[in-house]
């Protein structure tokens, strides 16, 4: 286990028409009873809920930049739109950095980002999801605007902070 004080979860903020898109897609196909959040691009799942960690996210200085939804995949229980970025994964990499003594395991490896729209069925509804949504899938881009940061309330998460990407940043 662990040993750091309650928990933190790290996502991508998603400009809003991308973010009304996933939303969408996983109130109409996630399991009613097990959708507590938003749709979401996780990038960490287990940061110290610290003022080091604030002071870490408050000296991100970027700018709003696109990542590319390039995929829709079977996650074996569910479905996901998978991502490509490498400002992403740049800026996960840096993060990985400033945060390495108190990385969970899951947190220490490389990223594969993705938006899970359906998750927790059976393995044949997951399928059948895929299916029925691949046909049309096109890729498409969405814009990172900044990142949020999220307390883990063993289930529903509570919003602690959004750190805004400035247009100006250079």
């Amino acid at each position: 286990m662990d040993n750091f004080p309650p928990t933190c979860i790290l996502t991508a903020r998603l400009d809003e028409s991308s973010q009304i898109f996933f939303d969408e897609m996983r109130s109409r196909y996630f399991p009613k009873d097990r959708n507590l959040l938003s749709a979401h691009l996780t990038l960490f799942h287990k940061l110290p809920d610290t003022e080091g960690t604030i002071q870490v996210l408050s000296g991100i200085f970027s700018q709003p930049f696109h990542l590319w939804v390039n995929a829709l995949k079977n996650i074996g229980n569910g479905v996901a739109y998978f991502i490509d970025s490498p400002e992403l994964l740049q800026l996960h990499r840096y993060l990985q950095q400033q945060f390495s003594p108190h990385l969970s395991l899951q947190d220490q490896q490389g990223i594969r980002p993705h938006i899970t729209i359906q998750n927790k069925v059976k393995p044949e509804e997951a399928r059948e999801l895929l299916n029925l949504l691949q046909p049309n899938f096109r890729p498409f881009e969405a814009t990172v605007n900044g990142l949020d940061l999220w307390r883990y309330l063993d289930g529903p998460w509570e919003h602690q902070q959004y750190f805004s990407f400035d247009e100006s940043a250079s």
